[in-house]
């Protein structure tokens, strides 16, 4: 969960932590159910609609955020210039899906992210973007 925007305080209680350890196997999964007990008790004070549900995932806007408020940061950092330098990805491509992205043809949010991931990682750790000194000068 450490990246996670759930919370779980309330089972974090040492109250109901020690309770937990208490509470048989059996309440704990049922017929392949786990947190049986849990489910119960919410069953009692929650309606089912918000109960048995599929799990859903908490997705961002990150098309938006790259057109937006996140454009001047993820311009510098696949500006081509240094995307040559660093050898790891092909500026005209990078570059091209970039255009497409902006003016909304496509949306290539996730690609760019990892692209943008792994120039912000080297900007933390690469040695050759920090001194311009390539392995060799080592």
């Amino acid at each position: 969960m450490s990246v996670s925007l759930e919370t779980r305080v309330p089972f974090l209680d040492r109250d109901v932590v020690e309770f937990s350890c208490r509470v048989p196997p059996a309440l704990k999964v049922r017929s392949g159910e786990g947190k049986w007990l849990v489910r119960q008790v919410l069953d009692r004070h929650v309606p089912l609609a918000l109960i048995d549900r599929p799990k859903t995932g908490f997705g961002i806007p990150l098309d938006d955020w790259l057109r937006g408020p996140l454009k001047p940061w993820a311009s510098d950092l696949h500006a081509s210039d240094r995307l040559k330098r660093q050898g790891w990805f092909q500026g005209e491509r990078v570059s091209r899906i970039w255009d497409e992205h902006q003016q909304g043809r496509r949306n290539h949010g996730s690609w760019l992210w990892n692209v943008l991931m792994v120039q912000a990682w080297s900007d933390q750790w690469s040695t050759t973007e920090r001194t311009g000194m390539g392995a060799a000068a080592e």
